[in-house]
């Protein structure tokens, strides 16, 4: 089109605005409306319209503004359906970071990581490429639900639990031997493994705690029993001071036990302490290595009962090491990255059953590494985070060993996620929900560089697509009104899309002060429904989403479009800005005809202010 224009009537009338077109602005190509097999019901008969531009570049003010008009962007496209005639609609997803509200089993993943870095919680055994989905006893990707320990590591445990119960005995029957406990029928001393969700009740938030016992408060009642027995309470005088005036209360047992046992760290590498009646063991921690992780080895030595059945417990560091495991989050500008990229390629193949030719290096990179965004480097001001604005990929690495990507956008408003990829051999610890929940306290962290950071977007929520409603899980969200681009919370938008799958959110009156049982969905059953492993599922356009086939504009309908000003759209020619209205007249009537039912198409989608805004090329 621009070869048709009289060059001579364009460069007069572009002298407002040529001067100004070395700044940081947002150079678009239309790409018009382009038809696809859906990506969300894989429905060979039922298509997905969308509205796409190709980026050159994009300010980050900009995107923002289409974010909260329904874009998105893959790589430097960006889409945006047609939500009247998509056969799933796909409504912008957000919530206010500060306001978001931890679900149950949200708090499960949390302590579910916790755990695998304190190394109470070991790593499942690795995927097999091609694994059956959906077999009885296994999750999606053919990891064992309920995976029992490997057997010798069991086994060493038990020897460790018993060695140390055998200790406690022989400082119970010492101290009996003593007289400094009531002759009684002792209970046998039971150690057992203490859960890290247990730990802060038993050692006030100790992380060094690994065993503890509760003889103290068996043998308190057992030398309480026999005071019954025979007769020895006072009239008036509670049995509770009687145990504590006969030494007989629990904490002071506790304390006698651990005096007894002082010597059990020469040989187990275990310290002992009572606290509230409880004896505690735990670790003896060496220095943090260089990478940060501590690493705790009980070695025990000696004779325990097991010894006298064949069992030695000698140099038992193989069973008794407990290995602390330090995750890192690193937050870098987007860019090609070759563990990345590998990292991305095994996960497409083992969790999307994708072929080795289809993830390739190029599609990679156009799909993940690409942006258009400008970046805007952090300030000293309060407007900008220390990391900037623009596209980022923020690392997962546990113990050096890359195992998760987020990537992600960062705008003057929100953290926009985009993707995320992981090894599937951690698949057990959710680093989806995990990702999501790092995100969004991200974002909770850097209002103080940033007081207009408050927003975590979740792309798209699909209604009709079960494998997309988990975003609705993260609470309080609210959608995007399709027509009116208005918020409006989730809890009153589901009523709407129960009924239908396109709705104008912003016509709901629904109060939202009816019963929340009516309006909340139960929060044990969408925990179940939504699965966590299609957290990433964002529509991935397939190449040729890349380069879309235009419908042909002569068979649509331009009605919607016709009432729209294209006059103050800003066209991109050569080493020119200028506005349509001024340079109309130099087309001749068809010609101008197409362009003004192109423009007000244009200026509809994107809105007026940025179709003002943004630079529309047609070179």
């Amino acid at each position: 089109m621009a070869g048709k224009m009289k060059r001579s009537e364009a460069s007069s009338s572009s002298r407002s605005s040529n001067s100004n077109h070395h700044r940081a602005e947002s150079v678009v190509v239309d790409y018009g409306k382009n038809k696809s097999t859906c990506g969300y019901c894989r429905s060979k008969a039922r298509t997905s319209i969308s509205h796409g531009l190709w980026a050159h570049s994009v300010t980050i003010n900009d995107y923002q503004d289409l974010l909260d008009r329904g874009w998105r962007r893959s790589g430097c496209f960006l889409y945006k359906p047609e939500m009247e005639r998509t056969c799933c609609p796909a409504y912008t997803i957000r919530l206010k970071a500060g306001d978001f509200v931890h679900s149950k089993e949200q708090l499960r993943v949390s302590r579910r990581m916790q755990r695998f870095l304190d190394g109470a919680l070991e790593c499942k055994q690795p995927v097999e490429p091609n694994a059956s989905k959906d077999t009885h006893g296994q999750n999606h990707l053919g990891v064992s639900i309920s995976a029992p320990k490997n057997s010798g590591e069991k086994d060493g445990e038990e020897k460790i639990l018993n060695y140390l119960s055998d200790q406690v005995d022989k400082a119970v029957h010492s101290c009996l031997d003593s007289g400094e406990f009531r002759a009684i029928q002792c209970p046998k001393a039971s150690v057992k493994k203490v859960l890290q969700a247990k730990r802060k009740l038993l050692a006030a938030g100790s992380e060094d705690l690994l065993y503890s016992s509760n003889i103290a408060f068996q043998l308190a009642a057992a030398m309480r029993q026999c005071v019954t027995d025979k007769k020895e309470a006072h009239q008036g005088r509670e049995l509770g001071h009687i145990a504590e005036e006969n030494g007989s209360s629990p904490k002071l047992i506790a304390e006698k036990l651990e005096s007894s046992l002082n010597q059990l760290g020469n040989t187990s590498g275990l310290s002992v302490r009572a606290c509230n009646g409880h004896l505690n063991f735990y670790s003896v921690t060496k220095p943090a290595s260089s990478d940060g992780s501590a690493h705790v080895v009980s070695n025990f030595k000696g004779t325990a009962r097991s010894e006298s059945k064949g069992s030695s417990l000698k140099n038992n560091s193989e069973y008794t090491q407990v290995k602390r495991r330090r995750l890192e989050i690193r937050l870098k500008r987007a860019s090609f990255d070759s563990e990345e990229y590998a990292l991305y390629k095994r996960y497409q193949m083992m969790v999307h059953n994708d072929t080795p030719d289809h993830v390739t290096e190029a599609s990679y990179k156009k799909f993940l590494v690409d942006t258009p965004l400008i970046y805007v480097p952090p300030t000293n001001d309060g407007t900008v985070p220390p990391c900037g604005f623009g596209s980022f990929h923020q690392q997962y690495v546990i113990d050096g060993k890359l195992v998760a990507v987020g990537v992600i956008d960062i705008l003057p408003k929100c953290l926009s996620s985009k993707y995320l990829f992981w090894d599937p051999d951690f698949a057990f610890l959710s680093l989806g929900k995990y990702s999501a929940l790092q995100e969004i306290n991200w974002v909770k962290e850097n209002q103080l560089h940033c007081p207009t950071l408050q927003y975590y977007y979740l792309g798209y929520y699909i209604h009709s697509c079960s494998k997309m409603r988990y975003k609705a899980a993260y609470r309080p969200s609210e959608l995007l009104c399709p027509l009116r681009y208005r918020w409006v919370p989730f809890d009153i938008s589901k009523h709407l899309l129960d009924r239908n799958k396109y709705a104008v959110l912003s016509d709901c009156t629904v109060s939202q002060d009816r019963d929340s049982s009516s309006l909340h969905a139960s929060e044990d059953v969408m925990e179940i429904q939504y699965d966590d492993n299609d957290q990433d599922s964002e529509f991935m356009y397939d190449e040729g989403m890349i380069e879309p086939e235009f419908e042909s504009s002569d068979n649509e309908p331009h009605l919607a479009y016709e009432n729209k000003d294209a006059g103050n759209v800003l066209i991109g020619l050569k080493e020119s800005r200028v506005r349509f209205k001024d340079i109309k007249q130099a087309f001749g009537p068809t010609e101008r005809s197409y362009l003004e039912s192109q423009l007000s198409r244009y200026t509809e989608v994107v809105g007026e202010e940025l179709a003002g805004r943004m630079v529309y090329s047609i070179d």
